[in-house]
C-alpha cells in the first residue's frame, strides 16, 4: 500500500500530470463548474494576434529561442554570460555545463517576483533594472564574482558548503537592498539557497559524481540517463523535481514525498490518493527549460521539448485575464489579495497552463508551423510572456498583474 502511494506521489512530479490536471480544470471551467472563473474561448483569437504582434517585433525573422533564464543575461544586445564563458578556459564541455547548471539553478531559485519597487543598478551600463531581468543580472554578477564558490581561483561555481552557510547580509548587499529599495521575499530566497546547499551536500551520490557536491552535478546525473546521446525534456523536469524537491518549504506531501508546487482543488477527480491535487511546478519547469541549452552545448540531443508545459505564472496568467478569456465571477476579487493556495489562484494557474496549449496551436496555425519548428518554449518566449506584460502595462500604469497574489518568494 505504501509503495503504491509513493508511486502515486511520484506520478505528480511529471509534466504529464501538470498537463492532464490543467486540462481537467479547463474542461470543468468550460462546463461552468468552477467557483471563481468563467471562460470565453471566442476571445482566444485576439490573444493569438497579440502574441504574434509582440513576437514579430522582438524576432522579425521568427527565429525564436527558448524561454529560458539565458535570455535575461542579454543586456543591450550583449550576452553577458556567453562573453564570460567563452573567455574562460574549460577542461571539457562537461565542466562548462556544470557551471551553467550552477548558474541556472541558483539564478532561477532567486527569480520569484521582486515587487514593483525594487531595482538593480548595473555597474556596466549604469542602467537600473527591475523585476526578473534585474534579478537575473544581479544573480549573474554574484556568480561571476565568486560569491557562491569555495575556491577563490574558480569563481564560476556554486559549492554546496558555501550555499548552505550563505549569510542574509551577502544577498542583501548583492541585491542592493535598502529601505528605499525593498525586495520582496529576500529571507525566503536566502533560506531556499541554504536549503539547496544542505541538500546537495547530503546527496553527493547525485550532485558529486565528478566534482565536490554542487548543484551543477545534476548535469552528470541527467547526462548519465541519455539514451543514444538523447535526453527527453520531461526527464530533465523529473530529475529537477525528484532531486531538488526536498529543498522547497514544506507544503503538501504524499507518502512523505514533497510535492512542491502542487495544490488542492476539490473539483479535480482521480481514483487514487492524488484526487484533488493540482501539480503546476512553475519554477521547476522554468528551470528545466533553462537547462536545455547547457545540455545541448555539451553535445546532448534534447528531445520532446513540447513534453514540458506552459508556465503558471502571472504574466501568462494575466494575458488571459486582461484579454477576458478568463473572467472573474466576482469582480471584487480583482481588488482583493489572494493566498497562493486559494482556490482562485489554483484555478487561475491551472487554466493558464491548459490555455497556453490551445494558444500555441492557434499561433502555429497562423504561422504555418509545427510543434517541431515552433515549440511551446519558443511561443512562451516570443510570445505569451511579453504579451502578458504588454497588456498589463496598457491596462495599469505600474504593469502589475490583474490579480493580486500573496507570494512567499518561492512560487511566483
Amino acid at each position: 500500500m505504501a509503495e503504491a502511494l509513493e508511486l502515486q506521489a511520484r506520478s505528480l512530479l511529471t509534466a504529464d500530470a501538470v498537463r492532464a490536471r490543467a486540462g481537467q480544470m479547463l474542461e470543468i471551467g468550460l462546463a461552468g463548474g468552477l467557483s471563481h472563473f468563467t471562460i470565453d474561448l471566442d476571445r482566444m483569437d485576439g490573444v493569438a494576434e497579440a502574441v504574434l504582434a509582440v513576437t514579430r517585433k522582438a524576432y522579425p525573422a521568427l527565429e525564436i529561442p527558448f524561454h529560458a533564464r539565458w535570455r535575461h543575461f542579454v543586456l543591450g544586445g550583449v550576452d553577458r554570460w556567453a562573453k564570460l564563458a567563452d573567455a574562460a578556459s574549460w577542461p571539457d564541455r562537461a565542466a562548462r555545463a556544470r557551471a551553467e547548471f550552477d548558474l541556472a539553478i541558483v539564478s532561477v531559485l532567486l527569480d520569484a517576483g521582486a515587487g514593483a519597487a525594487w531595482r538593480y543598478r548595473d555597474a556596466m551600463s549604469g542602467e537600473s533594472i527591475g523585476r526578473s531581468e534585474g534579478l537575473a543580472i544581479a544573480s549573474l554578477d554574484m556568480f561571476a564574482s565568486g560569491l557562491f564558490s569555495g575556491d577563490a581561483r574558480a569563481p564560476f561555481r556554486a559549492d554546496a558548503e558555501v550555499l548552505a552557510k550563505l549569510p542574509l547580509a551577502s544577498l542583501t548587499s548583492a541585491f542592493q537592498v535598502s529601505d528605499a529599495n525593498p525586495l520582496v521575499g529576500l529571507e525566503g530566497r536566502t533560506d531556499l539557497l541554504r536549503r539547496l546547499g544542505r541538500h546537495v551536500a547530503e546527496r553527493a551520490d547525485v550532485f558529486g559524481l565528478n566534482d565536490t557536491p554542487r548543484p551543477g552535478g545534476l548535469f552528470d546525473h541527467i547526462a548519465a540517463q541519455a539514451n543514444g546521446g538523447a535526453v527527453p525534456a520531461p526527464a530533465i523536469l523529473s530529475a529537477v523535481l525528484n532531486q531538488l524537491g526536498p529543498i522547497w518549504p514544506s507544503r503538501l506531501e504524499l507518502a512523505k514525498i514533497p510535492l512542491g508546487d502542487c495544490w488542492r482543488h476539490p473539483a479535480i477527480k482521480a481514483d487514487d490518493g492524488t484526487a484533488g491535487l493540482v501539480p503546476l511546478h512553475k519554477l521547476s519547469q522554468w528551470l528545466s527549460y533553462s537547462l536545455i541549452e547547457p545540455l545541448q552545448r555539451a553535445g546532448l540531443d534534447v528531445t520532446d521539448i513540447d513534453g514540458l508545459t506552459g508556465l503558471a505564472e502571472y504574466r501568462n496568467g494575466g494575458l488571459f485575464v486582461d484579454h477576458e478569456v478568463l473572467r472573474l465571477r466576482d469582480a471584487a476579487d480583482a481588488e482583493r489579495a489572494h493566498a497562493v493556495d486559494s482556490l482562485l489562484v489554483v484555478e487561475w494557474r491551472a487554466l493558464t497552463v491548459a490555455l497556453l496549449d490551445r494558444l500555441a496551436e492557434l499561433v502555429r496555425t497562423k504561422l504555418g508551423r509545427t510543434p517541431e519548428t515552433l515549440p511551446l518554449a519558443s511561443i512562451l518566449e516570443g510570445g505569451t510572456w511579453a504579451a502578458g506584460r504588454a497588456i498589463a502595462f496598457a491596462r495599469r500604469p505600474d504593469g502589475s498583474p490583474p490579480l493580486k497574489v500573496i507570494s512567499d518568494g518561492t512560487v511566483f
